[in-house]
């Protein structure tokens, strides 16, 4: 899973723990879509994928197509691509509103919220990441709405469970460092939870996750990414792997929908765009860094790909005014 380690240090994930629920049945409450959400968790974020982690008793996700997951304690559940859901347990309640009515504790810190009918107990931590559209759409583009994965049936998993529980039980107002602590493992949980995931993809599952998976393919990408300014071909790469020129370009045509040098030319684009908005660092001189002889041919495969030339594209980043959301008020967050 190198290849998926080297996604996200580039893709660099932003992770923190927003609620510590603890609700008795009946309960449901009602989480809007990411994108409504996202001025109130993590204003400069693009995209935000939102988890809940169960550290005890039982739920059910629901996505408002009907899609549902039933949960026990260990599991989480992810909306990698921020839809809206409802959690709750026991008979068919009207549900609330998640941020309408537990807002205010997203300024006090992770501290329990307790809410329900005063029935069955379910205990859970929400958790989610902000990252850059455009960087996290490589292994996002292979996940579904809804995924649940059960993490603490292996020795890591039990690490993060009780690493996890401790920490929310300490968490406080005071700048303690604890919010940094959660963060970290906010992070390390949606990890491990991608590598679940991946580990547990039928043989026939095709996508980027899938491509990362298989032993050839997973070479491919992991050099293409780890060293994506060398001068690679696609003969060049099938030779690292050890598959033929045309069994290589088959393979990664089956997992990923398209030629490894399409591949490799949207990749270098992202990566161009991720330096203009975070370096000060000039357009040829971007250009050099990812993999482009001149910066001609690099403007050129920038708009193609976002429709925008490399410094238009880096005015009007510049010029987006800031955003303000709650996250900003916390402490220890």
């Amino acid at each position: 899973m190198d290849v998926l380690s080297d996604v996200l240090k580039v893709v660099r994930l932003d992770g923190a723990f927003f609620f510590h629920g603890e609700f008795s049945a009946p309960w449901c409450f009602q989480s809007s879509e990411s994108a409504a959400i996202t001025a109130c968790l993590s204003p400069h974020a693009g995209h935000l994928i939102i988890y809940h982690f169960l550290t005890e008793g039982r739920a059910y996700a629901r996505l408002e197509d009907g899609t549902r997951e039933e949960l026990t304690a260990g599991d989480i559940v992810v909306f990698p691509h921020g839809d809206a859901h409802f959690l709750g347990n026991g008979p068919p309640v009207k549900p609330v509103d998640s941020f309408k009515t537990f807002g205010p504790n997203l300024t006090e810190g992770v501290k329990v919220a307790r809410y329900g009918g005063g029935g069955e107990l379910t205990r859970f931590v929400c958790g989610f990441l902000a990252c850059e559209p455009r960087m996290s759409q490589v292994f996002l583009a292979g996940l579904p709405p809804i995924l649940k994965v059960h993490v603490v049936n292996e020795p890591s998993g039990q690490w993060l469970e009780n690493s996890i529980r401790f920490s929310v039980s300490q968490m406080s107002g005071a700048n303690d460092g604890t919010g940094l602590v959660l963060a970290k493992l906010s992070e390390v949980l949606f990890v491990e939870t991608l590598r679940r995931y991946i580990t547990n993809l039928p043989p026939d599952q095709i996508g980027w996750l899938a491509g990362a998976r298989d032993p050839f393919i997973g070479q491919a990408l992991a050099l293409m990414h780890k060293k994506p300014a060398d001068p690679w071909t696609v003969e060049e790469l099938a030779r690292c792997v050890g598959l033929s020129r045309t069994r290589f370009a088959e393979r990664f045509n089956h997992f990923l929908g398209e030629p490894p040098m399409s591949y490799l030319a949207r990749w270098r684009v992202k990566l161009g765009a991720e330096l203009l908005q975070s370096t000060e660092h000039s357009v040829a001189e971007v250009a050099a860094t990812v993999g482009y002889g001149s910066e001609a041919a690099f403007n050129r495969a920038f708009k193609r790909e976002l429709n925008s030339p490399p410094a238009q594209f880096r005015r009007k980043r510049s010029a987006a005014p800031p955003a303000e959301g709650v996250l900003k008020k916390r402490k220890g967050a």
